[in-house]
């Protein structure tokens, strides 16, 4: 049954590695995207704690747009301190 976990463990970390990499590209090829955006997953907690901060502080004022019937869509520009 070891063995058994082994494989299953090996199984998803390789998923999750060609996932990253499909996220990845796709982000490298959206335009208006940020390129330091690719692998956050290779970040410290610290360092992903403030992208995450950054963009909830986008959603708060694309929800404020909404409340005032204005439009949220666009890509603003994103304070990337990495």
């Amino acid at each position: 049954s070891l063995l058994m976990v082994l494989l299953i463990e090996y199984t998803q970390n390789r998923d999750a590695v060609a996932m990253h990499v499909k996220l990845d590209e796709l982000l490298r090829g959206t335009h208006g995207a940020h390129n330091a955006l690719l692998d956050l997953e290779d970040l410290t907690e610290d360092e992903l704690d403030l992208v995450r901060a950054e963009y909830l502080q986008l959603a708060k004022e694309a929800r404020q747009q909404l409340r005032q019937a204005k439009s949220d869509t666009g890509t603003p520009e994103v304070k990337t301190r990495h």
